[in-house]
């Protein structure tokens, strides 16, 4: 008896390696099904690039080397990010004529990206990676012809891959010396890697992937050290000494950089953006014209989210004129709760940046950007992040006058007023196109949130009347929203048109003229599996009263009355609102097109489940005194509840057979509900933080630390209730996450102490996976383990097995 019960553990715990499996036949169709191509259009409306991808890479791609270093994720062998997303093949449409054109020149196996138009859109340039070397492309439109420009190959660390200069001349970085001269690493370290600090308040938050020795300092300054070269017709200039670029801007008048370059020491505890930095005006032969700061790392920032580093930041170029620096400083060093009037300062310096920057305007909140539109004419944004508050302010030049135009929740979806449409000025700089005199402004809104759903609309916003006045919205019934203004006096746009049976299309409308619309594409439905499947938006209220609601969808040809209540499964992601009106705001469209993502709980309504995806789980502060998480998981079961009892009244959902599933702060709430509830028969908790005093410093939308909520932070955690842990539960996890938070280690030990306590569990390590998942293999095993979950211990809950 002893050796058969020692034989038994053995089985349950021990290691497993089954090797790759795949789902169900429908399930793998559905997530290798062609993906749709991408489009770009010119700012005419006469050509269209369509550009079009492979599915997922294998995990033998995934597996090329790597190295992780200050936050970045290097290929050694070709000097760019080791995980990126490719086009592989283009096709021009002549939009007037109706023809396709297929492009010559292309390299042979395309691994294409950051594809940009010329200032006069004769030319299309873009980047192709290869195993060793990165390599950037002219299409002339002329000729339908893509050449190679560079002779020295492109590094992509950091920074602008690159940037049109005008027509024919292109700025990017390039590599130094070839990946063989890397440095090598010793055997015989050079002495232990050391950090101390000596009495100064430097909270860091729980970043992945730092510098941990001098000899990834190293790697560091070889990888990320490039020369700017200036490429004119394909003859190269070099620009200045080379130098490692956080970032380098172009002036408007295409005399001048704005460079940020970054310098020893490198910080062991923030990424690289966040190291000590020079920001710098060049010439175009490299020359310092002025410094314009020193900014120390990032690591001296305080916590909270409303308080930012002691140093100047946000530099850019004033887009409405020839070149003048603008940037901003806080007032209050850095510390919000600080009792000041103002908070911040913004400050220009023009060219020849030989005088002293002058103040432009000061701001009450948190300065959070501007947009240009012309010498009287600009839009200010501010933010407090604490309270969710955002405003929107007009802004004089010429005065200096700043005058609110609105404020509202960041969660009030159903006031945000859009976005002002821009235009291309004599810079070639897109600035903000005013209209009637001058006294309007033409926002787009591309969701257009509402009581009856999702209704994206275009609106003159009247800056006198502070006032929204909508002259288009999408109709009820489809989903359609404005994805290019051609022109704005005339109204001619392009749209994106979809509907639950017609696949996203593209048109060209004219709302003065009002002809019909001329379909631009003709995309085939590549789920035709999908084909009868039901999808609703469920409204129902929680036991509070907030309004919840939710993406219903049912199986082809379900009858519930015939068939009886379907086994569920809930998918979710918690967000945190202050106001429990923005909570119970209808978010997203009915009417949308079903596309599958491999993240998604879609597959499931082909295996005969019911599947609720989107389903709302707000996290409402309670009175003004209070924070979301307050009452974090009294709500999160409330959310449940609601959702659960909600299927079950319409007949469809089986509240006895209900699984819940999450990604990232999704499984987070997974597990939460499992260790706090039992209303579910499974859980599937992806890439998610189980453990809050691994992120001691704040987390999601929480900004209180964990030594000033300690019993937050404890009774947050899953991992402090392992052992409440019995429902059955699926941990899947990236094994090389790359997210601040979600490290690996966070899975590891809550199957651990779930396991510790005789709880129900599994967990699969994806080889290669960061954050997100990419994989082909791994993505289809990954639907297999969370198919196989769902059978056994949801849909065929029932069914005893040993």
């Amino acid at each position: 008896m002893l050796l058969l019960i020692t034989v038994f553990i053995f089985k349950v715990c021990i290691a497993q390696d089954e090797g790759y499996k795949t789902p169900p036949a429908a399930i793998t169709e559905l997530l290798l099904a062609k993906p749709t191509p991408a489009v770009s259009f010119n700012e005419k409306g006469t050509w269209m690039l369509q550009m079009e991808r492979n599915s997922y890479p294998s995990v033998e791609e995934l597996a090329q080397p790597e190295l992780k270093i200050a936050g970045q994720r290097i290929n050694p062998n070709n000097f760019a990010p080791s995980r990126q997303n490719f086009i592989n093949n283009f096709i021009l449409k002549d939009l007037k004529a109706g023809k396709e054109y297929p492009v010559a020149g292309l390299p042979a196996n395309m691994l294409a990206g950051s594809v940009r138009w010329s200032p006069d859109e004769k030319k299309i340039a873009f980047i192709n990676t290869t195993n060793k070397s990165v390599d950037l492309y002219v299409i002339d439109l002329a000729t339908r012809k893509a050449t190679k420009v560079n002779k020295q190959s492109l590094n992509l660390i950091l920074a602008d891959d690159y940037v049109w200069m005008d027509d024919n001349t292109l700025l990017y970085k390039s590599i130094l010396l070839p990946a063989s001269a890397a440095p090598v690493k010793s055997l015989m370290p050079a002495g232990p890697a050391i950090q101390e600090n000596l009495g100064k308040v430097a909270p860091s938050r729980t970043y992945q992937d730092l510098i941990r020795s001098p000899y990834d300092e190293k790697l560091f300054e070889f990888y990320t050290t490039t020369q700017l070269v200036k490429n004119i017709n394909g003859v190269e200039t070099k620009i200045g000494k080379p130098a490692i670029y956080a970032s380098y801007m172009l002036s408007p008048d295409k005399k001048y950089l704005l460079t940020r370059t970054i310098h020893k020491p490198f910080s062991y505890l923030v990424p690289a953006y966040g190291f000590n930095a020079t920001v710098s005006v060049t010439d175009l032969t490299g020359k310092v014209i002025k410094v314009i700061a020193e900014l120390p790392s990032s690591e001296l920032s305080p916590s909270g989210y409303d308080n930012v580093l002691n140093a100047p930041r946000a530099f850019e170029w004033r887009d409405d004129v020839a070149a003048t620096v603008v940037w901003c400083a806080p007032l209050d060093s850095g510390i919000y709760k600080s009792k000041t009037d103002f908070h911040d300062v913004v400050y220009a310096l023009n060219a020849p940046f030989t005088g002293e920057p002058s103040t432009l305007f000061k701001t009450s909140w948190r300065y959070a950007g501007i947009s240009w539109g012309n010498d009287k004419f600009a839009l200010v944004r501010e933010r407090l992040q604490s309270k969710q508050n955002t405003r929107l302010s007009r802004y004089n030049p010429a005065t200096g006058q700043l005058e609110t135009l609105l404020e509202r929740n960041a969660t009030d979806a159903y006031n945000d007023p859009g976005n002002p449409v821009t235009v291309k000025n004599s810079y070639g700089r897109s600035v903000i196109k005013l209209i009637d005199n001058d006294t309007k402004l033409l926002m787009n809104n591309q969701v257009g949130s509402s009581p009856k759903g999702d209704l994206p609309f275009i609106a003159r916003f009247n800056l006198a009347t502070k006032k929204n006045e909508i002259i288009w919205r999408c109709q009820e019934g489809w989903f359609e929203m404005v994805t290019d203004v051609l022109d704005v006096d005339k109204l001619v746009l392009i749209t994106r048109r979809e509907s639950q049976k017609e696949m996203p299309n593209y048109y060209l409308r004219n709302l003065v003229l009002r002809i019909a619309d001329r379909p631009l594409t003709t995309f085939a439905n590549p789920y035709p599996s999908l084909d009868g499947i039901t999808r609703q938006k469920l409204l129902y209220k929680r036991a509070d009263g907030i309004d919840l609601t939710g993406d219903l969808y049912l199986p082809k040809n379900y009858d519930a009355k015939k068939d009886g209540p379907l086994p569920v499964l809930m998918w979710a992601y918690p967000r945190e609102f202050n106001s429990a009106a923005d909570a119970a705001q209808i978010r997203g469209s009915k009417e949308k097109f079903t596309m599958v993502s491999y993240g998604g709980p879609v597959f499931w309504v082909t295996q005969g489940y019911a599947v609720l995806d989107n389903t709302e789980m707000p996290v409402v502060a309670t009175s003004e005194d209070k924070k979301p998480n307050d009452n974090f998981i009294d709500q999160l079961r409330m959310n449940a509840e609601a959702a659960i009892n909600k299927l079950a009244e319409m007949g469809v959902g089986d509240k006895d057979r209900v699984a819940i599933g999450g990604h990232s702060y999704g499984a987070f709430m997974t597990a939460n509900l499992l260790a706090h509830t039992n209303l579910f028969k499974a859980g599937i908790a992806r890439s998610g933080a189980y453990n809050r005093s691994l992120t001691p410093f704040g987390f999601q939308n929480e900004e209180r630390t964990y030594w000033q909520a300690p019993e937050l932070y404890a009774a947050m955690s899953p991992f402090s209730y392992a052992d409440k842990i019995k429902t059955p539960l699926l941990l899947i996890h990236g094994e090389m996450d790359d997210n601040p938070g979600t490290f690996p280690i966070q899975s590891e030990r809550l199957f651990n102490a779930v396991k510790g306590h005789g709880g129900t569990v599994r967990f699969v390590s994806l080889p290669y996976e960061a954050h997100g998942y990419r994989g082909k293999e791994n993505l289809l095993h990954m639907l297999y383990e969370q198919n196989a979950w769902l059978e056994k211990y949801v849909k065929n809950a029932d069914k005893k097995s040993f």
